[in-house]
C-alpha cells in the first residue's frame, strides 16, 4: 500500500499541493474498501452478470498448427462488455467513487475503449460523465465518440500539446482540482500517484486469477510464455498479477515502436525513456535532455502514451519482464493474419503483442504453452486500418 516498487522507488504521489487531499481522500478510502468483503462481491457480482467474465481462455489452433511450435491461448477480454478489459477497473473505480459519495466521474481516454467503459458504468448506476480525449485522437476514433455520447458522456477535445493521451490526462487533472468535492477521477491505467497503479492492478487482476485457473485446468500445468501488450500498462499488469511469483513463467510486455524507436515517432517509453517524474508518479518517460516531455506516436491510440506505469519500470529494472518494441506495419500485418487464421478481429494495440508472438514462436518448442491476452476487439480500428492494408 505504499505505492513505492523496488529499489528505485518507482511510483509515489509526486503532485501539485493543491491535489494532495484528494489523492489523500482516495487513498483512505481505497485501503478501507479494499478490506472489505462485500465491496469484493460487489465487484465480483457486476463482474459477472454485467462484464460477462470470466473471459474464455481460447486455444488458438490455427495458429498453433500454422507455426507448428508451441501451444498458443488467447485470453479473450476483447468480449467483454465494451469490448475491451477496460471495464474490470472501472466497475471497480466507480463502485468506489460511490462509496465516497461523488457525484460526478471524469476520466481521460486515449483509444476510447476506457471512455466507453467508463459512460457504460456511468450509465448503469446514474452518474454524470464527462471523458476529456485529445483532438487527435477525437478524429481516428470517431465511433467511439459517439458511443461515448449514445451512453449520455461529455466529451471534451483536448487541443493542447499533441492533442493526445498525454494532453486528456493533463486536462483531467486540471478540471479534478477545480471540482474536487463532487468529482471522483477515473484514471484509466496503471500509472499516475498512488494509490492509483496498486488500485487499477487491483481490479485488473481478474485476468490474470482467471488465466491462471483456466490453464491449469486445460494444459495441467503453467504457462511458459506470458504476453500482452503495454502502453500505461494496465492490461499487462493485471495478467502478470497471476504470474509474478512463478519464476519459471516468462513475462513479455510489447510495446507501441511506432515508425521505429530510432525515429522521433514512437511510443516504446521503456526502449527509449529516461527515469522522471510525469503525472504524479517516478517512472520511464520519453523525455529531451532538459526533462522536457517528448511527444509519443503510435498507430494505436491506445497506446500513443510517453510514460508508462510505475510497477513495468520496477518489472524492467529487475529483469522479471521483457519489453519489446513493435512497430505500427508489425502490428497491422499480424491484425491481418490473426483474422485470416481465427476469424478474430483484434485492436491495434493487442496486435502489437501477436505481432511479438509472430516472431518468438518459431523460435519456441512443442512443450512450450504461451498466453496472450486480446485485450480489446478491432471494431474502433477499421477504418484506420483500411487506411493501410490494401486487400
Amino acid at each position: 500500500m505504499e505505492g513505492k516498487f523496488g529499489e528505485k522507488k518507482f511510483g509515489g504521489q509526486y503532485i501539485p499541493e493543491i491535489l494532495m487531499p484528494l489523492i489523500k481522500e482516495l487513498e483512505e478510502n481505497y485501503i478501507r474498501y479494499s478490506k472489505n468483503e462485500e465491496f469484493w462481491t460487489e465487484f465480483h457480482r457486476h463482474q459477472k452478470y454485467y462484464t460477462g467474465r470470466p473471459s474464455p481462455l481460447y486455444f488458438a489452433e490455427r495458429i498453433t498448427n500454422h507455426f507448428g511450435t508451441a501451444k498458443v491461448y488467447l485470453k479473450r477480454d476483447e468480449l467483454n462488455h465494451t469490448g475491451s478489459h477496460k471495464i474490470n477497473n472501472c466497475i471497480g473505480q466507480v463502485l468506489l467513487a460511490i462509496k465516497m459519495g461523488k457525484k460526478h466521474i471524469i476520466a481521460e481516454t486515449g483509444a476510447g475503449q476506457h471512455g466507453v467503459a467508463t459512460a457504460s458504468v456511468c450509465a448503469k448506476f446514474g452518474i454524470k460523465c464527462t471523458v476529456f480525449m485529445g483532438a487527435k485522437d477525437v478524429s481516428r476514433q470517431e465511433m467511439n465518440v459517439f458511443r461515448m455520447k449514445l451512453l449520455g458522456a461529455e466529451v471534451i477535445s483536448v487541443s493542447a500539446g499533441s492533442s493526445s493521451l498525454k494532453d486528456a490526462m493533463n486536462e483531467a487533472m486540471r478540471f479534478w482540482a477545480t471540482n474536487a468535492e463532487t468529482c471522483y477521477y477515473l484514471i484509466g491505467t496503471a500509472a499516475g500517484p498512488h494509490p492509483y497503479p496498486s488500485m487499477v492492478k487491483a481490479f485488473h487482476s481478474v485476468i490474470g486469477s482467471e488465466a491462471r485457473q483456466q490453464i491449469l485446468e486445460l494444459e495441467e500445468k503453467l504457462p511458459t510464455h506470458v504476453m500482452a501488450v503495454v502502453g500505461g500498462g494496465s492490461n499487462a499488469i493485471g495478467l502478470f498479477s497471476g504470474f509474478l511469483e512463478d519464476k519459471s513463467v516468462k513475462l513479455y510486455g510489447i510495446e507501441a515502436a511506432g515508425k521505429g524507436v530510432e525515429t522521433n515517432e514512437t511510443a516504446a517509453t521503456l526502449a527509449v525513456g529516461k527515469i522522471g517524474v510525469f503525472h504524479g508518479n517516478k517512472t520511464y518517460v520519453m523525455q529531451n535532455e532538459e526533462g522536457q516531455i517528448l511527444e509519443s506516436h503510435s498507430i494505436a491510440a491506445g497506446l500513443d502514451y510517453p510514460g508508462i506505469g510505475p510497477e513495468h519500470a520496477h518489472l524492467k529494472e529487475t529483469g522479471r519482464a521483457k519489453y519489446i518494441p513493435i512497430t505500427d506495419d508489425e502490428a497491422l500485418q499480424a491484425m491481418e493474419l490473426t483474422s485470416k487464421l481465427e476469424g478474430i478481429i483484434p485492436a491495434i494495440e493487442p496486435s502489437h503483442a501477436l505481432a511479438f508472438l509472430y516472431k518468438k514462436l518459431p523460435e519456441m518448442q512443442k512443450t512450450d504453452v504461451v498466453i496472450l491476452n486480446l485485450c480489446g476487439r478491432g471494431d474502433k480500428d477499421i477504418h484506420t486500418a483500411m487506411k493501410y492494408l490494401k486487400l
